[in-house]
């Protein structure tokens, strides 16, 4: 697959961004040279490869969903936090609907 630069100028037209003669001819190759690239890894053997998110071995550090009540170290202040709030309803803040 190939991209001419029609097709180049059609892509950026779709985005809205402006390109000169120029930088349409120089996006050509380069684009071409992606598409490359991509068929390439097309041909890689992947087989029992198993699908990951990241090359290193990552799991998520869990802590216990507690609020800490302890005013020293900043908890159980909701009432003198939503004091300051120009809206307060069942112990949030109140926001204006911004859906339609």
């Amino acid at each position: 697959m190939s991209v001419t630069k029609q097709d180049v100028a059609k892509i950026a037209g779709l985005a809205r961004i402006n390109m000169s003669e120029e930088e349409l001819d120089h996006m050509v190759p380069e684009l071409n040279n992606i598409l490359e690239w991509v068929e390439q890894l097309g041909e890689v053997d992947v087989e029992g490869v198993e699908p990951m998110a990241a090359v290193i071995e990552n799991t998520l550090r869990l802590r216990a969903d507690e609020v800490d009540a302890d005013p020293k170290t900043g908890g159980g202040k909701r009432d003198a936090v939503l004091a300051n709030a120009p809206v307060a309803e069942h112990g949030f803040f109140g926001v204006p609907k911004v859906i339609e």
